[in-house]
């Protein structure tokens, strides 16, 4: 398993490839905020090739001071609205977040690994 990825500070280590079987589990389940900064919604604009009103009024909403990426409630579930369920992606990978590029090495799962690997398949004990 030469492509699992290790991050220093953290026990555990994420195989990749978990996520071509998992169905996004990452992006769906329990309502959550994945908040942007002002470059990042840059970003996101440019490869949705909308301007940034267009981008806040269609796809992100005001949580606090911060800006936040709207879901959508299927069944009991929410999910991201740049998931994509057809292809089981992110509609804007090469634009997503650093929330989302960092997940799973959140400072929040140091203490919790139990509850990652129940979110996510690609998490290994190192």
């Amino acid at each position: 398993m030469s492509n699992l990825v290790k991050k220093d500070g953290f026990n555990f280590a994420f195989n990749p490839k978990a996520c071509n079987e998992c169905q996004g589990r990452c992006c769906t389940g329990e309502s959550g905020y994945i908040y942007v900064t002002k470059t990042e919604a840059l970003a996101i604009c440019e490869d949705l090739g909308v301007n940034i009103k267009q981008l806040v009024s269609k796809y992100l909403f005001k949580k606090g001071y911060r800006y936040s990426i709207k879901e959508n409630k299927i069944g009991e579930s929410y999910e991201c609205v740049f998931y994509d369920r057809v292809s089981n992606g992110c509609k804007i990978y090469n634009a997503r977040p650093n929330q989302c590029k960092t997940f799973p090495f959140w400072d929040y799962f140091k203490s919790r690994i139990d509850e990652l690997k129940d979110e996510c398949p690609g998490i290994i004990d190192v």
